[in-house]
């Protein structure tokens, strides 16, 4: 996206609605979490080596995460 498409994007994006993707967000972490190590423990294979694999994309939704809250944070104190 462009710099000003995205800030366009930006301006029209409320708060609340930052608010429910990341509600939605740390749902799918959380889950994404809670069935591999379902997985893991019914096919008794090591929660380390699961774990491992998981952590790349649990970095990556950490980061969508954070970066999310500041762009709320940035919009409740600009209004």
């Amino acid at each position: 996206m462009s710099d000003s498409a995205e800030s366009a994007a930006t301006e029209q994006t409320t708060p609340e609605e930052i608010s429910e993707v990341i509600a939605e967000l740390e749902k799918y972490r959380e889950r994404l979490v809670t069935e591999t190590m379902t997985t893991v423990q019914r096919a008794k294979l090591p929660k380390s080596a699961a774990m491992a694999q998981l952590e790349p994309e649990l970095a990556q939704i950490d980061a969508a995460l954070q970066n999310l809250r500041e762009q709320q944070a940035a919009l409740t104190e600009a209004n």
